[in-house]
């Protein structure tokens, strides 16, 4: 049996499906973290996602773009120790001087930071409408419940599918849900209503 999809919540809501102009975004890079590069917390796609992190990152760079960077922190010898190797941001997509750094708690980036009060800073305040691009890790977790923040604030956000990637975990009947599986059922959650989803950093207007 073949299935139909059903008509997006974007498309009953009136909202556009045309991703956001990097020139005229601010760049969030979420959790490019060394964390997920190796070790227990290692993503399938994680060094994929970081190269096209980083050419997205130039792009933004190129056209004056501002550029926001998030690193969550767990604490002293945790997978997220900001005083480790571990909790460092990628060599590749580390914060250039004056781009600001927003440590954060909680899978959803606004809460507990200073986020908003830095975007508000730029110039994209809260409501506003104004576009976000969001790219970094993981999926299903800090992009996916960021994503969804900023669109209940009043932001556009969008996504760069090929900049994020997951890792496999145990649905609750016991079977294996592949990262591939997970990335893309997380992505298409958002594309309904929360965020416009792009394969990679060209498909992203200048």
């Amino acid at each position: 049996m073949s299935l139909s999809p059903s008509t997006p919540l974007r498309s009953l809501s009136g909202l556009s499906d045309e991703p956001a102009r990097l020139s005229e975004a601010v760049l969030v890079l979420i959790d490019l973290q060394n964390t997920y590069r190796s070790g227990v917390m290692a993503l399938e796609g994680a060094e994929e996602a970081v190269a096209e992190a980083a050419r997205l990152l130039a792009r933004a760079r190129a056209a004056g773009t501002p550029v926001v960077h998030v690193q969550h922190d767990s604490g002293e010898g945790s997978p997220y120790d900001l005083t480790a190797h571990v909790g460092a941001i990628s060599d590749e997509v580390a914060p250039a001087e004056g781009e600001p750094v927003v440590v954060k708690n909680f899978p959803n980036a606004f809460h507990a930071t200073d986020l908003e009060k830095v975007l508000t800073g730029l110039g994209f305040a809260a409501g506003s409408g104004k576009d976000l691009v969001l790219a970094g890790f993981m999926t299903h977790m800090c992009v996916n419940y960021t994503a969804q923040a900023a669109f209940n604030l009043g932001y556009r956000p969008t996504v760069v599918a090929e900049a994020t990637a997951t890792r496999a975990l145990t649905a609750p009947d016991g079977t294996v849900v592949p990262a591939a599986e997970l990335k893309r059922a997380a992505l298409t959650g958002l594309t309904d209503v929360f965020a416009v989803v792009v394969p990679t950093a060209a498909d992203l207007p200048a």
